[in-house]
């Protein structure tokens, strides 16, 4: 690929925030591996030893080098991923993004509706420091905001659901955090990649973010600009009855722990994830 101005934006900078779970990876699946980068995870799917994979969301700003020995461990040095898949484009899901395509030169994929985002078009809305929740959310005007540019380097996921180099995962496009957010779900075992739909830790608490515990709640809200569109995505995802989960904030849920959860988040939505007050609830 011939080399293009791929730069981050102006706002970007480490963010020195971290988690009990920060470079700690669990396999959910031989093939489904989760692993945390400070405060966000990553997923990298496929088996040791067959050499093929993918990678999906690249971490917090600064965090390529972290991101690039987790994929060694665990596939042999040298090894790069097929492709990158994006859930979402927010700065702690491609973080490290711009360095691991140069490194590895391969492709990016996100929905279509994520790319002006991707490509220096345009900026997210700003997050809201004055919605209900705890400190991570008052500080979030901080966090970087600005679209990257990946020019060329990413393009569309294809219409028809499929995902490349995952023949047996299909995306779901699942808006509500971002316009463009998506999922992946994998029919024959009810594996999900849920992103930031739903999380399984409460993001806008420090101290639960901090200590990493457990609860099946909604997308962080200080950074959820469409509730009504976040509680259809997650009636859809609870309605696939997910065997596991791999979310992008949290650990993995899987069994009845996340079925029960997933179903009582999808049923209550408004009470449980829907802050009380801040300027994207209506």
């Amino acid at each position: 690929m011939a080399d293009e101005p791929l730069h981050y934006g102006e706002d970007y900078h480490f963010i020195p925030a971290t988690s009990a779970a920060s470079g700690l990876g669990v396999s959910v699946r031989p093939d489904l591996y989760c692993h945390t980068i400070q405060i966000v995870n990553i997923c990298l799917v496929g088996r040791p030893g067959d050499g093929a994979f993918v990678l999906i969301d690249a971490g917090m700003p600064g965090s390529a080098d972290d991101i690039i020995s987790a994929v060694e461990d665990r596939f042999g040095s040298g090894s790069r991923p097929q492709a990158i898949i994006l859930t979402h484009g927010h700065f702690d899901h491609v973080g490290a993004l711009i360095e691991l395509v140069r490194e590895w030169n391969v492709p990016v994929y996100a929905h279509k509706d994520e790319l002006p985002y991707l490509t220096g078009k345009a900026r997210y809305p700003e997050p809201d420091a004055s919605v209900e929740g705890g400190l991570l959310a008052k500080i979030s005007p901080f966090f970087p905001n600005e679209p990257i540019q990946l020019g060329s380097r990413v393009q569309p996921l294809p219409e028809d659901g499929t995902v490349p180099h995952l023949p047996e995962f299909r995306w779901l496009h699942t808006p509500g955090h971002t316009p463009g957010h998506i999922s992946l779900f994998r029919p024959r075992d009810a594996a999900l990649i849920a992103g930031d739909a739903f999380v399984t830790v409460r993001q806008d608490s420090l101290y639960k973010v901090l200590t990493q515990q457990t609860e099946i709640t909604g997308p962080p809200r200080y950074y959820t600009i469409d509730w009504t569109a976040a509680r259809e995505s997650v009636r859809k995802l609870a309605a696939l009855f997910p065997s596991v989960a791999v979310t992008g904030h949290g650990a993995p849920v899987a069994g009845d722990e996340l079925r029960d959860g997933l179903t009582k988040l999808a049923c209550d939505f408004d009470r449980i994830a829907v802050p009380d007050y801040g300027k994207y609830v209506h």
